[in-house]
Order: structure tokens, then sequence, then C-alpha cells
């Protein structure tokens, strides 16, 4: 019996969103449709049913044969060195003398501490490479000096929000190298990619920062700062911002100049946080083996996940789905720009119930033919696939980043979180109709690269 496109893709969809309703893990959820999808779609040839089980069991090894290929594949090994190198910044302390130093920079300005949240998590996000680990960060340092000096809960969480979420486009992002490496994008190029767009949304948040004080002066009171002399400003800068400015330089400007891959330069990040750590005296064995046993548990859960995915994939194509759905989406007598907004609006609404992981594996193998038939360039296209998850983290009801931040902030609700987090939503936006506008802002430091 032949299975229509729509039909398979119903049926391998919505095997995946009723295990997530149900609150299945993502990874047995995929694991369950891909034997469920195996059965239907490849299963061919039995009469009774211990035939079909005989054949399940020899199609079954053959569909997921090539699998552990992607786990293995060496476009994989800067996640874990970016999450051990981001996490090692975090235990040792390195974190603290940058905020320290940053803190003293900005002398008396109102809202310091909300500007001093994007100098600081623009920074940390080409440290850590996890929009998690830098939103819990910079919550955790900011938001109780942020309450102790009477900031409201809109201008002491929407910094934090908006900013926590740019790792997810400056390298190095470990959402970034998961999705080039499942799309079968260059994975330097998109890395580099991010770095003009990001620092211009910085940017966005700091001019959305003057506005909100602008109109609502009382939500950051002013207070006495100890006054910093020029000497003691110059000595922060030498001693604990341009060290770390280093580490940048070895996983960025290495990739740039085309002195390593991704994989080496996210290896020589880590040795340059070791390095640091050890001329601070802040590297104790404690800190390496928790860095270590976190980042352990993180990428065995991606890589399981990563595994059950490309099965995934490999089913919508067997199916016909991926097929038929790239032809049914392409035979509008539409713009593109239409259709990519359509998927960006896809993403968006997926945002509201799951995860960015989640929704990379459900929608990468249905997303990129459809963008590749229509023209677009892949790292282009990955940028605002990026933005898209960026965005969909601080949605309710269950952007990840607002129950993080609902976690630091007690007595927060949901609604008032997301009322935070909307004004940098915005600036979100307007950065993606930039990218739109201006591909080049995108493609001009990966045109650099390869020439």
């Amino acid at each position: 019996m032949v299975i229509e496109w729509y039909w398979a893709g119903t049926i391998l969809l919505g095997c995946i969103m009723a295990g997530m309703a149900m609150g299945f893990p993502v990874a047995f959820t995929f694991l369950i449709t891909n034997i469920i999808g195996t059965c239907v779609f490849v299963v061919r040839d039995y009469e009774t049913f211990g035939e079909f089980v005989t054949e399940a069991m020899n199609k079954v090894p053959q569909v997921v044969d090539n699998a552990p290929q992607l786990i293995t594949s060496f476009t994989l090994s800067p996640i874990p060195m970016f999450i051990l190198m981001g996490s090692m910044f975090f235990h040792t302390g390195l974190a603290l003398r940058v905020f320290d130093a940053l803190d003293k920079l900005l002398g008396k300005i109102p809202g310091r501490l909300c500007y001093l949240t994007v100098a600081g998590g623009s920074l940390f996000s080409t440290l850590t490479g996890s929009t998690m680990a830098n939103t819990a960060m910079l919550g955790s340092l900011l938001v109780p000096e942020m309450q102790r000096r009477g900031y409201s809960k809109t201008m002491s969480m929407g910094p934090i929000l908006g900013t926590g979420g740019l790792a997810m486009i400056i390298p190095p992002s470990s959402l970034g190298v998961l999705l080039a490496s499942i799309a079968g994008v260059d994975v330097a190029a998109l890395l580099i990619a991010g770095i003009l767009p990001g620092f211009v949304l910085a940017a966005l948040y700091a001019g959305m920062i003057t506005i909100q004080l602008a109109l609502y002066p009382e939500g950051a009171p002013s207070y006495e700062v100890e006054q910093t002399s020029w000497k003691e400003k110059l000595y922060q800068v030498v001693v604990n911002i341009l060290p770390m400015g280093l580490i940048v330089f070895m996983v960025i400007g290495f990739i740039v100049l085309g002195w390593a891959t991704p994989s080496e330069s996210a290896s020589f990040g880590v040795v340059g946080v070791v390095i640091l750590a050890t001329a601070f005296g802040v590297f104790t064995w404690k800190s390496f083996s928790t860095s270590l046993i976190g980042t352990i548990r993180v990428v065995g859960m991606v890589f399981f996940i990563l595994m059950n995915s490309t099965v995934f994939s490999q089913l919508l194509s067997l199916s016909g789905a991926s097929r038929g759905l790239v032809q049914w989406a392409t035979a509008f007598d539409v713009a593109p720009l239409v259709i990519l907004g359509v998927m960006f609006l896809v993403l968006i609404m997926l945002g509201m119930f799951m995860d960015p992981v989640s929704m990379m594996l459900i929608t990468v193998p249905i997303f990129y033919p459809i963008a590749s038939q229509l023209g677009y360039d892949p790292v282009w296209f990955s940028l605002i696939v990026l933005m898209a998850l960026e965005m969909s983290a601080t949605t309710p009801p269950f952007g990840l980043l607002l129950f993080i931040m609902m976690g630091m902030v007690k007595g927060t609700t949901l609604w008032q979180v997301a009322i935070a987090a909307a004004p940098y939503l915005l600036c979100d936006l307007v950065l993606v109709i930039i990218l739109v506008l201006v591909p080049g802002l995108a493609l001009f430091l990966p045109s650099l690269m390869i020439n």
C-alpha cells in the first residue's frame, strides 16, 4: 500500500507531537517514532505477524546504520569543547572578574546595571556558547544587585532575557554548530556570520534600554557609586578584560584568519581558559571536574537525540514526505519572502511549546530543502533560523529562558517575565528585518574568510 506524502508526514510529525505532549523525553520520543516509522514505511514484504516481526528486526538496523556516523563526525567536536569552555569560565570565577572590571568602567550613568548586562552578556556570549548558561550567569550575578538597588522587575529581567539569547548567534554558539551539522552547512561560515548581527543586536538592546529609561526613569533609580580613577580603570582593562580577549581571539580570530578549524579553535579556547585560570590562581581540580562532568552529561544527551533525529530525517525522505512537502510549498504563486515569513512564524509558534533542539530536529529536514529550492543562501538562512530560535526561547508559555528567569526572581509570574522580554523581542524582529533587507550583514565576514 502506497501512503500519500501528506499522510506520511502527519503520521511521523503526529507521533513526535503526541510523545512530547505526553511528557516523554525528546530522545525517547524520536526513538519510538523511528520504530513506528520503520514498521510503517520500510517493512513491506510480510504475510503473517511473525514475518512482520522478522522483517522489522532486519530493517531497523539497516535504517539506523548511518546514525552513529553523525555523532562520530569531526564537525560535531566543537560542541563539547565550547560547552566545557563556558562551564570552566563560570566555575573558575573568571566571569566574576570580568563583571567587576566592567562595573568599574561604566561609572555613574543612569541604568548602569542594565548597560552592564548588555556589555557583560555580549562578552560572555563569546565565551560560553550557550543561551541557558549566559542567562543563568547574568541572572545569578546581576538580579540580586538590581533588586537591592530598587530596579523594577521589567528593567532587571528584560535586559538579561534579551542579552542572554545573544549566545544563540554570537560565536561560539553551540546551537549554531549543532544546526550547521544537522543541516549540512559550513560550521565555520555560520559561526563567523553571527558576529556582526550579534553586535548590531547588542546595540539595539542598548538603544531599547535608553528609550525605556527615558520613558520610565523610576525603573532604574540612580545611586551613589564609588569613584574609580583612570589608573584603576586602565588596570581593570589590562588585567581583567584584555586577557579574556585572548580567548575570544583564539576561538573566533583563528577561524577568521584560517589558522584553525572550528574544532581546533574550540580546543584552543579550552586551553586558553585553563591558562588564564591558572595564571589568576583560580584553577582547581574541583572546578575542572565539575565542568567536565556537566559537559559529559549535556553532550551525551544531545548526541543521543542527534542519532534519533538522523533516522527521523531518513524516514521523512523514505516516506516521500520531505519531497512532497517541498513540491507543495514551492508550487504556490507567492513571493519567496512570503514562504520565508511562514517558516519563521512556524518556528516562533513551535518555540511556544518546544525547546530549540527539538525544533531543529523537526524542522531542518523540511525547511532546508524548501530554502534551497527558493535560492536562499544556506548560511544566511541558518542565521534567520537561529534568530527564530532565540526569539522562541523568550516566548510564552514554554520559552525556556522565561522559566530560568522565574527561578532567579522569586514571586514572579510568567506574565511579568514575558512583559519584561517583549521590548527585546521587538529588537530581535528589527534585526531579522535588517538581515532580510541587507543580507551582506551576515555574509560579509564569511565571504572574507572564503577569499
